[in-house]
């Protein structure tokens, strides 16, 4: 969900340019390729959502489909904390807001302080929703989440709702000593065969990891080892398959280093193969170069195909801002089919 670096240590460091492309001085990789959207800019605002529920700033915008409806999810930061809110839309330009979709869980629960960023998936019955949930968050105003962020699950028989929690589902959790011992956060699932694979964020360092099952209302089974190095600095999934060439596109959140971390560019991963994912095969797709609004803070990305392009739901603070808060949802495209840029 949000590993959010910028609440973390302040580093010394900064950026540098080699050969036209941003480094980072702690030596995280780069990603020297472009596989370049196109930006349309801001689609909504914050604060004027029901109840004051984005009043302080809408991001983590999650976007899906249901007969012929545009839900699109995304994390409203209201006076009481920040909960998952719906808009919806037939034509991906006018929105009606409708206000979050959780509440929060009670005290000593553990989504008692977040109930936000929900990836969901029909099974052909229901609809199925795996959300990010903590039991912290920093002081108000701004009540930002902060570790654990543990993964919770809900049931409907719509996108819109009412969503019933249920609590007795534990999917998994944070393990001590492995690559997600802070962070176990819901990401993008799909189902292979008779398997159901989930692409979910690990920390610390950031990276994606799989989890597997073939029942969502039981336990999933963690890979032994994420899909990249944890020097990778990446966090949240969004997949599209591209027909043409039978190929995955894993779009993701970089985080980034200038002082403090943040997140700083969408970056995509290609593979032919759900399973194997080689770090060399990557690009930056959104970042302050191709931006028309936010120029150094880019959020997390979430893609869904309209016609014949790849529409991309991101978050941003605008102009230099690297904050968590006042931030805004935009939409940038890529022409479909898909190619991977030339190595």
């Amino acid at each position: 969900m949000i590993q959010h670096a910028c609440l973390g240590l302040l580093w010394a460091s900064t950026t540098f340019t080699v050969a036209g492309e941003t480094a980072y001085t702690d030596g995280r990789p780069i990603a020297t390729l472009r596989m370049e959207a196109q930006d349309q800019g801001v689609v909504l605002r914050h604060g004027d959502g029901p109840n004051e529920c984005d009043t302080l700033g809408a991001r983590e915008a999650l976007i899906f489909q249901e007969n012929g409806v545009y839900h699109l999810f995304y994390d409203g930061a209201g006076p009481t904390g920040w909960l998952a809110c719906l808009a919806v839309s037939t034509d991906l330009k006018s929105w009606e807001k409708r206000g979050p979709i959780l509440d929060y869980g009670k005290p000593g629960e553990g989504d008692s302080a977040t109930a936000a960023s929900p990836w969901v998936i029909h099974d052909g019955r229901e609809w199925h929703m795996f959300y990010v949930a903590s039991p912290n968050a920093s002081p108000p105003p701004d009540r930002v989440p902060t570790f654990p962020y543990l993964t919770m699950k809900a049931r409907s028989q719509s996108l819109a709702g009412p969503w019933i929690k249920q609590p007795e589902v534990v999917p998994f959790r944070t393990k001590p000593g492995t690559y997600y011992a802070d962070t176990a956060s819901p990401g993008h699932i799909v189902k292979r065969d008779d398997e159901y694979l989930m692409f979910f964020s690990a920390s610390m360092k950031r990276t994606l990891g799989i989890a597997r099952t073939k029942d969502l209302n039981g336990p999933w089974a963690i890979d032994p080892q994420p899909i990249v190095s944890p020097e990778e600095q990446i966090e949240n999934s969004s997949l599209y398959f591209e027909p043409a060439n039978k190929t995955w596109f894993l779009f993701t959140n970089h985080i980034g280093l200038d002082r403090n971390e943040y997140t700083d560019a969408v970056w995509v991963y290609w593979s032919q193969d759900l399973n194997t994912w080689d770090a060399r095969n990557k690009a930056v797709v959104l970042d302050g170069k191709n931006c028309t609004w936010s120029k150094k803070c880019i959020g997390m990305p979430s893609v869904i195909p309209v016609g014949k392009r790849l529409a991309i739901f991101y978050d941003a603070p605008g102009g230099d801002s690297t904050s968590h808060m006042g931030r805004d949802i935009g939409l940038a495209w890529l022409d479909l089919p898909l190619t991977p840029p030339k190595q």
